[in-house]
């Protein structure tokens, strides 16, 4: 025995309406853009709480912050007549309380792990506050201030031998691909592993040729002293002494690069479709920039990205051998210093610097590369 239920035609489930495929597009990249960003902070977020550790050694830096403060507060008493007039018991009383009163103006009087919850705070929001050992040329303890008048002489450096290694290097790769076998490939290949030594080891041979035995540059430095009043002149002594850096940087990564590219370009240029594009007969120039280039886009936007970024960092040692006043030489005197707030500073920066480029550069990606699809 069957039942037959009878429906109203009013009584009918409304349909669900679909979104359109854009709306669903928007959709897609907000929700792929929100959980992006929330990974990209929180990563930010355990890296610069990992350096406030490693800068602090777990609070073992307090500790010899408290041994150089009770040294420098009592050489400072003893060369204090008044002070060598009191009885021991009221020297004893006067010392302790210096001692603590520059305690509380470093806050040593607080647990590091208290401490350390406010650095990160502090610096998730971009308020670096105030060096603890280090000073500006114009004496501000602020890091803020440190940090940009360091700032524009390791962009100069970094980013006149970075960007000249780059384009030079991916120019030379693609023509060395042209030439597979040839002698200067040869050449290329052969000298590729001159790139394991640093910057700064050549940068210790440039000086010692170039400077102390044939003297046509200087040794270190950004300028003469005194510096030229002439702006020309200010600009070509600002070259001269840029000479010696730049070379060394360059020349340290240049070989392995035009390898590395050279390689990248061989296995794309190897490809059915290019073979297939010579076949049909279209030019050299035409094969390079739409079968070669185009594919390997996404690849170059990425190197380049942490290259521009790489540029606030600076060269540590090679900075610091030729006493180029910048980013990477002052980080080296923060970490010999322990100038916590410094070396925060310096990092929660670059920190930024790299979630912003990685977040950009999944919609590049979409940009130049039809094959990627954001959030799909």
């Amino acid at each position: 025995m069957s039942v037959e239920i009878q429906t109203q035609p009013g009584a009918e489930a409304a349909p669900r309406r679909r979104l359109s495929p854009a709306l669903q597009s928007i959709v897609r990249v907000a929700k792929y853009s929100g959980v992006k960003l929330v990974m990209l902070f929180i990563t930010v977020v355990i890296g610069v709480y990992l350096t406030i550790l490693i800068a602090n050694m777990g609070g073992y830096v307090d500790q010899i912050l408290r041994g150089e403060i009770r040294e420098g507060i009592s050489q400072r008493l003893r060369r204090d007549p008044l002070y060598r007039t009191l009885t021991p018991a009221e020297q004893n009383k006067y010392f302790e309380s210096e001692v603590l009163r520059e305690e509380e103006r470093l806050h040593l009087n607080e647990p590091f792990a208290i401490r350390s919850v406010v650095y990160l705070t502090n610096a998730l929001q971009m308020e670096l506050g105030r060096a603890q050992n280090m000073s500006s040329d114009s004496g501000s303890r602020q890091v803020r201030l440190i940090i940009l008048e360091r700032l524009a002489p390791t962009l100069l450096l970094m980013g006149f031998s970075n960007m000249f290694l780059f384009f030079g290097s991916i120019f030379i790769a693609l023509s060395l691909s042209r030439h597979y076998g040839s002698i200067w490939d040869k050449v290329t290949v052969a000298l590729s592993p001159t790139s394991s030594a640093p910057p700064w080891f050549y940068g210790v041979f440039f000086i010692l040729i170039f400077a102390a035995i044939f003297r046509v540059l200087p040794f270190g430095g950004m300028l003469d002293a005194p510096p030229p009043t002439n702006k020309l002149d200010y600009a070509l002594n600002v070259m001269k002494h840029l000479i010696l850096p730049s070379s060394a940087i360059i020349i340290s990564s240049l070989f392995i690069s035009i390898y590395n590219w050279r390689t990248f370009f061989l296995i794309y240029s190897s490809e059915d479709y290019v073979e297939m594009a010579k076949a049909k007969g279209l030019a050299s120039r035409d094969v390079e920039t739409r079968y070669i280039l185009r594919p390997t886009l996404p690849t170059i936007i990425t190197n380049f990205g942490l290259l521009v970024i790489g540029l606030w960092t600076g060269a540590i040692v090679t900075e610091t051998v030729f006493s180029w006043p910048g980013l990477g030489r002052t980080a080296f005197r923060a970490i010999g210093l322990f100038d916590t707030p410094v070396i925060v500073g310096l990092t929660i920066i670059y920190a930024y610097l790299l979630a912003f480029t990685v977040f950009i550069l999944d919609f590049l990606y979409a940009v130049v590369d039809p094959r990627v699809k954001i959030g799909g």
